[in-house]
């Protein structure tokens, strides 16, 4: 077994405990496993472990990676968005990639939709929201949330799935999970609205077991599958 192997089956252990502690069911929640940085042997390992979920954050290495792998018929592979996205980049993100995690400004829906190439599916989307209201992290505000939403449903290259929200890097449990909690609620008023509302996208390694307890759908783990990321240059999504 390899080390991403090996990492993923801990992983897997830790999930599994908190789907009994939580009484989540593990079809429930999806791993995506978070590559970006990471060469496309690291990726082919967790696909050979049995992974589907990819993210990724930089346009340019993202792209280069998917090509390749769709040619040597890796065509079941989930590519999702996660970074910060710069209008310069939005027609590479709208042409590779599955769905985007990240779109938090009409700005960016207006071009992801004008720029999904004809013949490809509806680009599947998420809002990402700002709930720690740190001024450095990227996400719309909770007041802005309602016209971001209305656009995108206006769009016809575009499928909103659901929300993503990033916790602040703190010690406080129950800080983490009161900004989880108000996500988790605007998700489930908008689920009520909108039946194809079913991506809560909460939860990283090191607050996985909160975003779990507080009704996350999907976890994004990077460092614990691929170990620690090696930035050869800094991309601008």
């Amino acid at each position: 077994m390899g080390q991403i192997s090996d990492n993923l089956f801990h992983i897997h252990q830790d999930l599994d405990l908190c789907f009994d502690k939580y009484q989540r069911d593990p079809t429930s929640i999806t791993l995506l496993c978070v590559s970006k940085t990471k060469p496309i042997a690291s990726i082919l390992e967790a696909y050979q472990t049995g992974e589907r979920h990819f993210g990724e954050s930089y346009a340019h290495e993202a792209d280069s990676k998917i090509k390749e792998l769709k040619e040597a018929g890796y065509n079941d592979i989930v590519w999702h968005f996660i970074g910060p996205i710069q209008s310069n980049k939005t027609k590479i993100i709208a042409t590779y990639f599955d769905i985007v995690e990240s779109l938090d400004r009409i700005k960016i829906a207006e071009r992801l939709d004008a720029q999904r190439p004809a013949g490809l599916k509806p680009l599947d989307v998420l809002v990402q929201v700002n709930i720690s209201e740190e001024d450095q992290k990227s996400g719309c505000s909770f007041e802005d949330l309602p016209a971001l939403i209305a656009f995108i449903q206006q769009k016809e290259h575009l499928n909103l799935r659901g929300l993503m929200g990033i916790a602040k890097e703190t010690d406080n449990s129950e800080e983490i999970e009161n900004s989880f909690m108000a996500l988790k609620n605007e998700f489930d008023n908008y689920r009520k609205q909108y039946p194809h509302f079913d991506i809560l996208s909460m939860g990283m390694t090191h607050d996985m077991e909160s975003a779990i307890k507080c009704g996350s759908t999907e976890v994004r783990i990077g460092t614990a599958i691929f170990g620690p990321r090696e930035y050869k240059h800094k991309e601008n999504a």
